[in-house]
């Protein structure tokens, strides 16, 4: 044998590793740190990612997984737990090795110390849609690459490399988009949801009213209403929504109020948004293409 062909066939390989993740922002990160790795994810940036059904190719997904990676803080609590039990994979379970939920390394907004029914569809352990914070971004990179070496230690050369390698274009990245996205400072908006409460939280701007009467409840011809008066006394940039989210609301307030109306991709995999930097790259343009169309 060819000393070279034995040196490669010897060498360890890093897509030994099967990894399941429950929404794509973190497949797109797991890619980004083991591009060789055979990565899924459970839903795409145009589902809902509270509601998913254990359908048999997530089963026998999660079932071949050495890793799953999923955001936690409640954000999956009515399907995950079904799809654990019937893939029947002792190493994803919860409280092993191969089970990692981000709300446990990331320090959560939106932190509520009491919870009740009236309160609507509302996670105590905080906002779970953490993908949209830079710094989180990075420090869920370092988590990921330490499980990683902690499941596949052969390879730690490689995640390592690899994680260095994603932390500086990250930083990079941040700097740019923060010089980008300065004048949306002090911007308000209506927006669906807290889905962008990170994005609006690093940007400097500020949620001045809901979509949602109440978290999970489809906005009604009332509460329309009330927004709609509320842009007549407080100047609103946009209103936005992203693409798992009925726009009907956004659209009957938009066209009334006379505001942009935008549609933000939620997460990495979609049109304009193949990747974790260009999911921030298409945000931060809408959004400024509204503050100029809106002239506020």
């Amino acid at each position: 044998m060819m000393p070279v062909l034995a040196a490669l066939l010897a060498a360890p390989q890093a897509w030994a590793m099967t990894i399941f993740t429950c929404e794509p922002e973190y497949a797109a990160l797991a890619r980004e740190l083991a591009p060789e790795a055979n990565v899924s994810s459970a839903t795409t940036a145009l589902q809902d990612p509270h509601h998913v059904q254990a359908r048999p190719s997530l089963i026998a997904k999660l079932r071949r997984a050495d890793l799953a990676i999923c955001a936690g803080a409640d954000l999956e609590v009515g399907w995950l737990p079904m799809l654990q039990m019937k893939a029947n994979n002792r190493k994803v379970r919860d409280g092993q090795p191969g089970m990692l939920y981000a709300a446990q390394h990331l320090e959560a907004l939106g932190r509520l110390e009491r919870v009740d029914r009236s309160m609507g569809d509302v996670h105590a352990g905080g906002n779970p849609h953490f993908h949209f914070s830079p710094s989180r971004i990075q420090t869920m990179a370092e988590v990921i690459a330490a499980k990683l070496v902690e499941l596949d230690p052969d390879n730690e050369p490689q995640y390592r490399a690899n994680l260095t390698e994603f932390s500086q274009r990250w930083s990079q990245a941040t700097t740019r988009w923060r010089t980008q996205a300065a004048p949306l400072k002090g911007k308000r908006v209506i927006a669906y949801h807290t889905s962008f409460q990170y994005l609006f939280d690093w940007l400097g701007m500020e949620q001045a009213g809901d979509l949602e009467p109440k978290p999970g409840l489809p906005p009604t011809t009332g509460h329309l209403a009330q927004l709609l008066k509320l842009t007549e006394t407080t100047p609103i940039m946009a209103v936005i929504y992203t693409g798992y989210q009925d726009g009907r609301g956004a659209q009957w307030l938009g066209q009334r109020a006379g505001l942009p109306v935008v549609q933000l991709p939620f997460g990495p995999g979609v049109e304009g948004a193949a990747d974790l930097f260009q999911l921030y790259d298409t945000n931060i343009a809408l959004l400024l293409a509204a503050m100029e169309e809106s002239d506020v």
